[in-house]
Formats: C-alpha cells, sequence, structure tokens
C-alpha cells in the first residue's frame, strides 16, 4: 500500500480528509494557497509545502479537492501542468465536484502521459470529512478504482465504482440533485404545518414514521430546536452552503441540457436556491443550504 501522499486543496472539506489519512498511517504532504489552511495541516501532521510543484515531488498518489474543474484543468493540465511533473506510476485521485467534461478531461490528459487518473466526488458534508466517514464515488478503469480503495478507506465508510471517466461526477449531481429536491420539499411540508398549527417537532416524529419519510427530514431537520447537532440550531453555519449546493444544481442543468433530460424537479429547485440565495438584504449563500426553510417564512 503506497504510504507517500500530496494532498491538494485544504478547504473545508479537504482539512479534515487530509488529517484522517495522516492518522492511518499514511505521509502526507500538503498544499494549499492560504497559508491558514497549511498551518492547519501542519498542526494535524501533514508535512506542508510551497507549491503544488513541490507537494508531488516524489508522492505515489495525489489527492486534490478544489472549487470548481477549471481550477482542476488549469492544476493538471492548463497552468501548473502538475502531470508533467507527476511519476508516471503514480495514482491521481480528484475529489473535487466539477462537470463529468472536467473529469474526463483530466483522466484523458493523465492517461497519455501513462498516470492511472480517477474522479473520485464525495458525500456527507464537512462532519463527515473530519470523521472519515465519507461516501466516494469513482469514475475510472476498474483497475485505478481498486488501486485507490486503500486510500479513499482512510476518508471515507462507503466506496462506490459508478462507472468509466467521469461517472462519478455523474452519480455526484445526480444524488446533490435529489437532495436539494428532498430539502425544498421537507422545509415546503413543515412550514406548510406551521402554518396550520402544528408543532414542527411533533410533525417531523409523524412523517419520520409514514411515507414522507426521507434523508433532509431524518438527519438534517431544517427547522430550529427539532433536531441536535444541525446547522439549522446553529443559526445556519457550518454543513454545506448554499452557495455550494447551487453550484452543484448548475451542474446537473448542464448535463440534463447534454443528455437532453428532464429535469423539471431539479430546475425548480436551483430556482428556489437562488431565490433564497438573494432573498433580502443579505446574500444567504453562505448559510448552510438547509437554510432554505427561512425562505419558506411568512
Amino acid at each position: 500500500m503506497s504510504k507517500n501522499i500530496a494532498f491538494i486543496g485544504l478547504g473545508n472539506m479537504g482539512a479534515g480528509m487530509a488529517a484522517n489519512l495522516v492518522k492511518t498511517g499514511f505521509s502526507v504532504t500538503a498544499f494549499d494557497l492560504l497559508p491558514a489552511a497549511l498551518e492547519a495541516a501542519a498542526a494535524s501532521g501533514c508535512d506542508t509545502a510551497s507549491s503544488a510543484i513541490e507537494a508531488v515531488a516524489g508522492a505515489e498518489v495525489i489527492v486534490s479537492m478544489l472549487p470548481n474543474g477549471q481550477i482542476v484543468e488549469d492544476l493538471y493540465i492548463h497552468q501548473d501542468k502538475l502531470l508533467d511533473a507527476i511519476d508516471n506510476s503514480a495514482l491521481v485521485i480528484d475529489c473535487s465536484t466539477v462537470a463529468p467534461a472536467n473529469a474526463r478531461a483530466m483522466i484523458a490528459a493523465a492517461s497519455e502521459r501513462g498516470i492511472a487518473a480517477i474522479d473520485a466526488p464525495v458525500s456527507g458534508g464537512v462532519a463527515a470529512a473530519a470523521a472519515g466517514s465519507l461516501a466516494f464515488m469513482c469514475g475510472g478503469e476498474e483497475s485505478a478504482c481498486a488501486a485507490a480503495k486503500p486510500i479513499l478507506e482512510a476518508m471515507g465508510a462507503n466506496i462506490f465504482r459508478a462507472g468509466e471517466a467521469g461517472a462519478g461526477q455523474v452519480a455526484k449531481i445526480c444524488n446533490n440533485m435529489l437532495l436539494a429536491i428532498h430539502m425544498t420539499g421537507t422545509a415546503e411540508a413543515l412550514q406548510l404545518g406551521m402554518d396550520n398549527g402544528l408543532d414542527p417537532a411533533v410533525l417531523s416524529e409523524i412523517m419520520l414514521k409514514s411515507s414522507g419519510c426521507n434523508w433532509s427530514l431524518e438527519k438534517y431537520n431544517p427547522v430550529p430546536g427539532v433536531m441536535e447537532g444541525v446547522p439549522a440550531n446553529n443559526n445556519y453555519q457550518g454543513g454545506f452552503m448554499v452557495d455550494l449546493m447551487l453550484k452543484d444544481l448548475g451542474l446537473a442543468m448542464e448535463a440534463s441540457l447534454a443528455s437532453k433530460s428532464s429535469t423539471p424537479m431539479g430546475a425548480a429547485a436551483r430556482n428556489l436556491y437562488n431565490l433564497h440565495k438573494n432573498n433580502g438584504a443579505a446574500d444567504n449563500g453562505s448559510m448552510d443550504f438547509s437554510s432554505i426553510a427561512e425562505f419558506y417564512k411568512r
């Protein structure tokens, strides 16, 4: 099993993922553009590098967790040309959530250089990243996905191979589109109940034991005071930001256009989140996505 890992991108998700690799016994060299992120990585046991090129020197595995597809392509292919600095025996695991086309471009460029690469976006949010209980949705050749599994198991509890290059991204955007749909529906139903005099905790308990039960209701209740340990009880701070949900819903709409798929519910959810983001004087984009419950209040 490989021991030398370069980890690039130490945001809210990447920081916890890199720390769990160290806890599992891997040697991790980390890089991020933000000095504070590097300091936090060092505190969790990572070595730090002053550039991505420096981080991948001697690395057997490269893991990246980046904000968008353009940055992924710029890092690996166009600007930093990281693939040219990686040994062709190395394995690249990109955990960023990007368009399937971005993932396929990176994996194809890696393949041209004899480098194994997969896309492996995650589900579970910041808490799961810290706890090492993420779900990984992998796309790429079977051999590359199998080689990645021991590394991913250090960061997650569920590892899936969705198919060939880009398939992980398709699975991720389908999952998050459904998440947005049932979160908006859950918030809407709970508000309807409250508007008609019901206690949201009582209504939640009823729906949990009825046909309306879903993940948002069971694990991530959007109404303050109903469930402990969720962002709704922390002024909707922490968790998965509205801006990130909008990004993923945008990727879903792009994919639906490319495949000529009908996604009316996904489009409605995206519209609701966009209205919520810009509702009122403040930009709500940094709030947790369960804050859509605030949008329904009178």
